[in-house]
């Protein structure tokens, strides 16, 4: 038995072990060189006031071993980590004494094993990056949209103009028959050939007049002109813009 103590040999290589809430520890300890009969168990702490988190007899439901009925590796794995899980582990080969007792042979340097914040698992990082493009993608497709809703109205306000526009002016002609308003054109209201003619006579002169629109303008009022100065008719010619 002396022999075997003596090439023992316990190997806890973590100083530091990180995990957050709900995750699955695991705590690694190997042992070589055979050693005396013990146990061997898993102390949360050293000394008055440790913790047994697993040894080899006894039920302890989120414990269990990495390599089960191994001699040589002791490694164990606890599941859905708690807050009051933070602490140091260390891995502690006992032998009997000769009274019966179990002593420590030896432990390892112990392992301090620390809660940290849930980190973002790869699916929630993906679905805010979609997230992301979608509203992306959808402020486009309005912004795009908004932007040929006005180009139609510009259009259709451009449409609305006559196709001369900006190349001919109108000039309305009123024919008000024995009124002084009308010093350029003196004919009656009630023939139509008049303006024809004049209109005819002018466009010799001018080449510049294309067309004329005659409609009925609304009668006058009766106390205010008599029903033979009422103009009943205009002309609009467009002429070429200078």
């Amino acid at each position: 038995p002396g022999a075997g103590a003596q090439d023992f040999e316990l190997q806890q290589p973590q100083d530091k072990v990180s995990v957050a809430a709900g995750e699955t520890l695991t705590l690694t300890c190997t042992m070589s060189g055979g050693g005396p009969a013990g146990a061997v168990k898993w102390l949360k702490g050293l000394g008055r006031g440790n913790e047994t988190v697993y040894e080899q007899k006894g039920s302890f439901p989120r414990v269990t071993r990495v390599v089960n009925e191994s001699g040589t590796d002791f490694s164990i794995h606890i599941r859905d980590v708690r807050p009051e899980d933070a602490g140091t582990y260390y891995c502690v080969k006992f032998k009997k004494s000769l009274l019966g007792d179990d002593e420590v042979l030896q432990h390892g340097k112990g392992t301090v094993v620390s809660l940290h914040e849930t980190a973002l698992v790869p699916s929630m990082v993906a679905a805010a990056v979609v997230l992301c493009f979608l509203l992306l993608l959808g402020f486009f497709v309005a912004l795009c949209m908004y932007r040929r809703k006005r180009r139609g109205e510009v259009e259709s306000q451009c449409l609305a103009r006559p196709a001369a526009t900006g190349s001919f002016l109108p000039i309305p002609l009123r024919c008000c028959a024995g009124t002084s308003g009308t010093p350029r054109f003196d004919f009656s209201c009630d023939s139509i050939h008049h303006l024809c003619a004049l209109l005819q006579q002018s466009s010799k002169e001018d080449n510049d007049i294309h067309y004329a629109d005659l409609q009925p303008l609304p009668v006058a009022p009766q106390h205010s002109r008599s029903p033979r100065a009422a103009c009943s008719e205009y002309a609009s010619i467009r002429v070429a813009a200078q």
